[in-house]
């Protein structure tokens, strides 16, 4: 070897280090490719979605893309939905009339698209929202073509598109104060509502995390349950009305139920307790009938019953009769919520084992402080209605009826 030449290994490769070259982005070639398919295919929706399904355009990395081109007939500029510079078509969703038999067929069309390529759900739902959250940059009858579509959506049942994510956004402070989101709510509703359930309604708002925040769609001054239910009568929402009623029934009905049972609790004065009851009952117009099965819940919950000691038992629901007495003779006003009462002490006489043979005793201690009447007690005993147990109930009862009728012959 030459003193010149510089010494090799022979048969050795070098390896070199790969290095991952990512394509880049191209968003405005891929909109422009859909906006051709559109475009050669005039809007039939049939012919796009063959096209679509056939052509080896990359869905994967463009889907928010794709959607965009959908709804709004070409890609938008990022972070808005103006539109971009490109190619555009005239059978977007927003683009064609705010009817349901317009909308329907581009709903079925995204599920012939999102059954052939599921991982696109993810990007119509990232769509969506952007939407949603810009709705004041939309017209009226736009924001209404909107409504219908994602009412239409979730009719449909469009490959699980989460209405927890997709409906969040309308809960932004700038859009319900601008009165958007009640416009836009209250047409969902009606779309939805056409062919389905009021049950499947509150089912999604449920899972939206809205079922009890339903006045939130309203401006901060007119969030009121009158404000809510003038809205929705007007616009021939009565089911949702009466349901929404319902519900904040319900809701202060447990704060009275809750109330009473901290009041109780800490054996508060009986005075203060129909207080708090007789407030409850004008702030909500509670019928007395609820009134009375409330109280007496309550002051059954309120003992401390023991497992088996049966005679225990007997002794702690006649002390709680007699201490609260006075509460329940305020409310039970007539021979009718006297009954009723009869009949709320039959059932749960008849529900809990440890009180099934205490009903007699209960019945009695009630007479004895006044607060069931001898008529209502022969009433019921003759002709109540309530089978729950009642042939067990009313032989039980025959001696105490027997010495009633005695003393009424007497007198």
């Amino acid at each position: 070897m030459s003193s010149k030449e510089k010494p090799t290994l022979g048969g050795t490769r070098i390896k070199t280090r790969k290095r991952n070259i990512a394509a880049p982005l191209d968003p405005a070639s891929f909109s422009d490719a859909v906006v051709q398919i559109y475009l050669d295919n005039a809007g039939d929706l049939e012919l796009i979605a063959k096209s679509i399904e056939s052509s080896d355009l990359n869905f994967s990395r463009y889907g928010d893309t794709f959607f965009e081109v959908v709804f709004r007939g070409a890609r938008t500029q990022p972070g808005t939905i103006k539109l971009d510079e490109g190619e555009r078509h005239p059978y977007s969703i927003i683009d064609c009339e705010p009817k349901r038999e317009v909308i329907l067929p581009s709903v079925i069309y995204i599920q012939k698209i999102l059954r052939r390529r599921p991982f696109l759900i993810k990007n119509l739902e990232n769509v969506m929202r952007k939407f949603l959250q810009s709705l004041e940059l939309f017209e009226d009858d736009e924001r209404k073509k909107l409504a219908i579509f994602t009412a239409l959506a979730f009719s449909q049942k469009l490959s699980g598109l989460p209405p927890e994510t997709v409906l969040q956004p309308l809960l932004k402070d700038n859009l319900v104060a601008k009165g958007l989101v009640l416009s836009f709510i209250t047409d969902f509703f009606r779309e939805y509502l056409v062919d389905n359930s009021l049950d499947d309604l509150i089912s999604i708002l449920k899972r939206a995390k809205m079922e009890d925040n339903l006045l939130e769609f309203f401006p901060s001054a007119k969030r009121t349950p009158e404000a809510f239910s003038e809205h929705f009568n007007k616009e021939g929402l009565l089911p949702l009305v009466e349901y929404n009623e319902k519900k904040l029934f319900e809701v202060k009905l447990k704060e009275m139920k809750s109330a009473l049972t901290s009041q109780i609790a800490e054996e508060a004065d009986i005075s203060e307790v129909i207080e708090t009851v007789k407030q409850h009952v004008k702030d909500a117009k509670f019928p007395d009938i609820d009134v009375v099965r409330i109280l007496w819940d309550v002051l059954m919950d309120a003992v401390q019953w023991s497992g088996k000691n049966q005679q225990q038992n007997a002794n702690s629901a006649l002390r709680q009769v007699k201490t609260w007495a006075e509460l329940l003779n305020t409310f039970c006003t007539t021979g009718r919520l006297e009954l009723e009462l009869m009949y709320k002490v039959q059932v749960q006489c008849y529900e809990d084992a440890k009180l099934m043979k205490l009903f007699p005793e209960i019945i009695r201690s009630l007479y004895d402080q006044d607060v069931l009447a001898e008529d209502t007690i022969l009433h019921w005993f003759r002709k109540g209605t309530n089978l729950k147990g009642r042939q067990s109930f009313v032989k039980a009862l025959e001696p105490f009826v027997k010495w009633l009728e005695e003393a009424e012959e007497e007198e």
